[in-house]
This record gives structure tokens, C-alpha cells and sequence, in this order.
């Protein structure tokens, strides 16, 4: 085949110039010789005042893009047409949905996504939906170590938790910087169902609160909250295990702010909210719900128990389905 041999020090700027002209052969690999690389060319022609040569190059192995390029030689046009396209991550832990039809093509899915990303330790499949009190998800390690433990990076914090025992949403973290923006100097701040405490830490790290308290009643969750307080060097945060309803109480506490990431059943803790909360407090409750009936439903909630509130904003942070979003309502108690 054909190629161009250049002194060292040419290189770049001929490789650039090849790349400019199209002339440059990707599917082959450069040699390098003690002074002198050979590039392979695609074509000679217009190439005037460079030496040209013979040699045989090594065929260059493209590396897969994605999952479909990754097997494409290995499953079925069927099996391609149901292969996952996309999958979601938890610190080093990958964590896809596998199509019946494909249960006994797992470890080779799971094989070909570690090969696929470098950051990528542990590939687990969905055994199961978020459910129960504790909203956790049963998992099968499918590729990888075989641990359920992670670390997650957000926000100046680390999150350590175990993928299958607690319920964690990596694509809250720009909504859990937004609220944390809002934290003003010497606020004391309520989070209720504080789960492996991201909220309690990214607020804790990144303002001025005097103190952040957490109540969880996942025992699990909980004890990688405490160890995540010790682990981000947190002094102003203290967290609980417990139901919110009978934890609140005994603290005996009023709050600036008010925190209510439990998007299924948030509005039925409003009366606890109340009585925690402080003249003119702030509280963010979340739900999810239609589309078309947000912040109108969720705030006609809040009026029930706080008639005089203020409705400060309303965002929506994530998607459940056509027309199905999680909202956050931020309103002022009055």
C-alpha cells in the first residue's frame, strides 16, 4: 500500500494537511521508524515534493461506538432491533434493562459495556421496579465486580451507597444545586426523607446554613447517610432514622427551610411541615403528576394547610412518561 514517509519533526503538520485533504488512511496503522513516521495514504495524487512508499501496514481495529456497533456481529437482526440503548449510571455502576428475549445474552451485554466505558466497574440489570417504602430496586450483577457499592460525585460532594439498598437519583444533582443556591447565611434546614443524604450534603458543602437535619426511615439509607456526613468532613449535619411523622415531633425544632423529595406521597406530610416550619419559612415539596395540572394541583394541596402561602416557583425536574413529570413547588409559608 501506499504512504508517506516524513522526518519526525514534519509530522503534525503533514498529518494535518493529509487530514485537510482527505488523503489521510484511518483503517491503517502509522510505523515509526527511528526518524521517520510512515503515514498511509488513501491516494498519492497532488501529493508533489513528499517521498512516497511501499510498505504493509497493520489493518487498524475500529473501536465500537456504542452497544449496537459493540454486537452487531453477535446477535440476530432481532436481537439488535430490542437491544438497550441506553442505560443509567451510578457512580462506577452500570445499570440497564434487559429485554426478556435477551436474558440469555446478558453477560455478553454486560461484557461489551464494560469494553464500551473505561469509568464502568460493575454492569447490573433491572430485577425489578422501585417499590416499597424504601423505593429500592432489585439488581443482578450481570458483568464486572461483583459488589453494589459505589461512590457518586456531585456537587463538591462524594455519595457513597449501595445501588440495590437505597434509592438514589443521580439526575436530581442540578436540582439539588438549585435549591442548595437558594440557602441563606445561618438558615436551619429540615430535609425529610433525606435517603443516603444528597440534599443534607450538597446544602451542608456548598452554603452558609447553621445546620441541616435528615430524616430517613430506610435503616440502610441511613447508615450510609452517617457515613456520608463523615466522609464529606460535615460538622452542621445531623440525621435520623425514623418515620418523618414521629422523628419531627420529638426534635421539638422550627425551620427556615424545608425539604420534601418523596414525589409519590410528599403532599400527605404537609401537616408535619407545618408544624415544623417557621414564620415566613421556604418549603420545596415534590410530586409527580400530569403535566398539564402542575404547579395548579400541587399548590392547591399546599393551600389546604398553609392558606396565606406564597408561590415562589415551580419547576419541573424529570419525566415519567408522556405528559407524566416530577415537579418541585417552592413556596413561603405566610
Amino acid at each position: 500500500m501506499k504512504a508517506v514517509k516524513v522526518l519526525k519533526k514534519d509530522a503534525e503538520k503533514t498529518m494535518q494537511m493529509l487530514k485537510s485533504k482527505g488523503l489521510f488512511d484511518s483503517s491503517h496503522a502509522l510505523k515509526i521508524e527511528k526518524e521517520h513516521l510512515i503515514i498511509p495514504v488513501i491516494s498519492v495524487k497532488g501529493l508533489k515534493g513528499l517521498e512516497i512508499v511501499d510498505v504493509s501496514l497493520k489493518k487498524r481495529e475500529l473501536q465500537p461506538r456504542n452497544l449496537y456497533e459493540a454486537l452487531k456481529n453477535k446477535l440476530t437482526a432481532k436481537q439488535l432491533e430490542i437491544l438497550p440503548r441506553a442505560f443509567d449510571t451510578l457512580g462506577d455502576i452500570a445499570i440497564v434493562e434487559i429485554p426478556a428475549e435477551l436474558v440469555k445474552k446478558e453477560a455478553m451485554i454486560g461484557k461489551a459495556l464494560l469494553s464500551l466505558n473505561r469509568h464502568i466497574k460493575v454492569v447490573a440489570k433491572k430485577a425489578g421496579i422501585h417499590s416499597g417504602v424504601f423505593r429500592t430496586q432489585k439488581l443482578k450483577i450481570i458483568a464486572g465486580a461483583k459488589r453494589k457499592e459505589t461512590i457518586c460525585k456531585e456537587n463538591n460532594v462524594l455519595i457513597k451507597l449501595n445501588a440495590e439498598t437505597c434509592y438514589f437519583s443521580p439526575r436530581l444533582s442540578t436540582e439539588r444545586l438549585r435549591v442548595a443556591r437558594q440557602v441563606k447565611q445561618g438558615e436551619s434546614v429540615l430535609v425529610m426523607f433525606s435517603g443516603v443524604g444528597p440534599y443534607n450534603c450538597v446544602i451542608a458543602k456548598n452554603t452558609p446554613a447553621k445546620e441541616v437535619y435528615g430524616i430517613e426511615i430506610n435503616p440502610s439509607a441511613h447508615k450510609y447517610a452517617l457515613e456520608n456526613v463523615k466522609i464529606n468532613k460535615l460538622n452542621n449535619v445531623k440525621v435520623f432514622c425514623g418515620d418523618v411523622r414521629k422523628i419531627v415531633p420529638k426534635l421539638g425544632l422550627k425551620f427556615d427551610r424545608i425539604l420534601m423529595p418523596l414525589p409519590k406521597s410528599a403532599s400527605d406530610f404537609l401537616d408535619i411541615a407545618k408544624e415544623a416550619a417557621k414564620p415566613s419559612a421556604v418549603i420545596h415539596i415534590y410530586e409527580i403528576l400530569n403535566q398539564d395540572v402542575f404547579p395548579a394541583e400541587t399548590f392547591d394541596k399546599v393551600k389546604k394547610y398553609f392558606p396565606k402561602a406564597i408561590l415562589l416557583n415551580s419547576v419541573q425536574c424529570g419525566t415519567y412518561g408522556p405528559g407524566i413529570i416530577r415537579g418541585c413547588v417552592d413556596f413561603r409559608v405566610n
